[in-house]
Formats: C-alpha cells, structure tokens, sequence
C-alpha cells in the first residue's frame, strides 16, 4: 500500500539450503509440502506460512523459526 514502510519479511530459506547441501526438491519430499508452494515460499511471493508448515521445516533443517524468517528492509 502507498505510504506503508519498506520493511517485510525475508525467507532465508535457500541460505538454510545450501548450508545443508540439501535441494528444495529434497526438503519438498521430506515434508511432504508441493515443490510449487515451497517455492512460492522461498522466493517470498507466499502471504502467509502454517505454523505446522514452519514446525515442518524447522525440524528438516534442524532449525529454528528466527533462522527461516527475518524481518528486514
């Protein structure tokens, strides 16, 4: 919307990824997620996450939610 702040949500989901040398195609079966929606995701496109979504991938990753999300400018 015009006048809101510039700041949003960043999905570090391919930094995770790589430092786990694992794909997103790896990580879409393991948690039985659609490689599109996942992407939808990665890429920052998605408006919303299910925290069994975010518990999903954390536990995959070996992660925690803060490691997936930021918010940033």
């Amino acid at each position: 919307m015009p006048g809101e702040d510039m700041h949003h949500i960043v999905v570090q989901l391919d930094d995770l990824l790589r430092e786990r040398e694992m794909t997103l195609t790896e990580l879409s079966e393991r948690i039985g997620l659609t490689l599109a929606n996942l992407s939808i995701l990665k890429t920052g496109k998605a408006k919303a996450i299910r925290f069994s979504t975010l518990e999903a991938i954390c536990r995959e990753l070996e992660c925690q939610p803060g490691d997936l999300l930021k918010y940033g400018e």
